[in-house]
């Protein structure tokens, strides 16, 4: 099937024993050879959560294949061979406010004051897809805290972006889950951060946050919705990978993703008890491993998928974020501001960012985690400072 089309390159795509294969024609395509040689790598490394003859969904995180979106995705990926600044990831905080104390919190800290109104979230989302974003993820706080949650999974464009939401199932009701179906939610990210519900409790500061979690599954699922276990690995639950997905498999989930615990927020004083690289690349082989098998959910696990061997770090240079309080920031878990956009549009941002030393070039893996780049702005950050702190955009390179 054809799945994006112009005049200088086409891509096609089929299904081989299952698995995703992409080829190009036109005079751009030794151009784009590199990029669809990585993801054919991909396709036939992993497998998608759905393929047939006339619609292929490869991950809850990509649009389906074919639609305008995807082909958008594929304009995104050979435009950054071509140093071409796209945020084709684009999320926002929709609230500051949460039911839980989760231990790992990364937005600890971060206040909405005030906090956006549905037309600004409408407006930078719609400046975003402009942009070339094709992913709009809503965060939080707890995106479910948002009654008007619905009406802004409503205003995106699907044309042109898929729209997700991460919760943590609280007040994932059964018919607000058939709601965010209807409105054209394409997936939930749902967190889990313990297989054991003792352990899930105790990470999230409250009693029956694990009950909450599995509602929110049932309901999303029951909705006819995709849905993801989106679970935050750290050196405390890094053991249970396969509970976690025996887990994710017994309740149906269509995809497990994997993203690794940042220094920041609650965790900020915690910096020895992150990943290393030995643990990246057991989720790597975890990855394949169950990539491999025909049935069970699909894994992404970020911290491979963002290295070297990959894509790299997307902070700054594929991915934007927007806090709930309009503050505009490389990544959800970089707690710097370039600006904000009650005052400013989020291109001349994007913009302005894209000119700063610490965003002009690439970067192999998570910048927070490096200890160069932590020393010179996460490190000077005062205890007492609002968070995200305003970046010295003047700064001498």
């Amino acid at each position: 099937m054809r799945v994006y089309e112009k005049s200088v390159i086409k891509v096609n795509a089929s299904t081989e024993n299952g698995k995703v294969v992409l080829d190009t024609e036109g005079p751009l395509s030794a151009v784009a050879s590199p990029v669809i040689k990585r993801i054919n790598k991909i396709f036939q490394e992993e497998k998608p959560i759905r393929a047939d003859d006339e619609n292929i969904i490869f991950s809850t995180w990509s649009p389906p294949i074919p639609s305008t979106a995807f082909n958008r995705l594929i304009s995104a990926q050979i435009g950054a061979i071509m140093k071409k600044r796209i945020p084709d990831q684009f999320s926002i905080g929709i609230t500051d406010k949460c039911p839980y104390n989760c231990i790992h919190c990364g937005a600890a800290g971060i206040v909405a004051d005030p906090e956006m109104t549905v037309e600004e979230i409408n407006r930078a989302v719609e400046e975003a897809i402009d942009l070339g974003a094709y992913s709009i993820q809503f965060d939080g706080g707890e995106t479910m805290l948002r009654g008007d949650i619905v009406d802004m999974v409503a205003n995106v464009d699907k044309t042109r972006a898929i729209a997700t939401c991460f919760t943590s199932g609280f007040r994932l009701t059964k018919e607000r889950a058939t709601d965010l179906k209807n409105a054209g939610l394409f997936a939930t990210h749902i967190s889990i951060d313990s297989p054991f519900e003792s352990e899930h409790d105790r990470v999230r500061g409250r009693e029956g946050a694990y009950q909450n979690a599995m509602d929110g599954i049932k309901n999303s699922l029951d909705a006819g919705m995709l849905t993801d276990m989106f679970v935050v690995v750290s050196p405390d639950n890094i053991d249970d990978l396969e509970d976690f997905y025996g887990l994710a498999e017994s309740l149906g989930m269509h995809e497990m993703s994997i993203y690794e615990i940042i220094a920041v927020g609650r965790w900020l004083e915690r910096e020895d008890e992150t990943i290393s690289q030995k643990d990246v690349d057991r989720l790597e082989k975890f990855q394949k491993e169950k990539n491999r098998t025909v049935d069970g959910p699909r894994v992404t696990a970020f911290p491979y998928f963002m290295g070297p061997d990959q894509f790299g770090c997307f902070a700054g240079r594929r991915w934007i974020h927007v806090s709930s309080g309009g503050d505009v920031m490389p990544c959800a878990y970089t707690p710097l501001a370039f600006g904000n956009i009650r005052e400013d549009s989020l291109e001349d941002i994007w913009k302005r960012m894209g000119k700063h030393s610490a965003y002009k070039g690439s970067a192999e893996y998570c910048m927070m985690r490096n200890p160069e780049f932590r020393k010179k702005y996460i490190h000077t950050i005062p205890k007492d400072a609002i968070v995200p702190l305003r970046i010295d955009l003047q700064e001498k390179n």
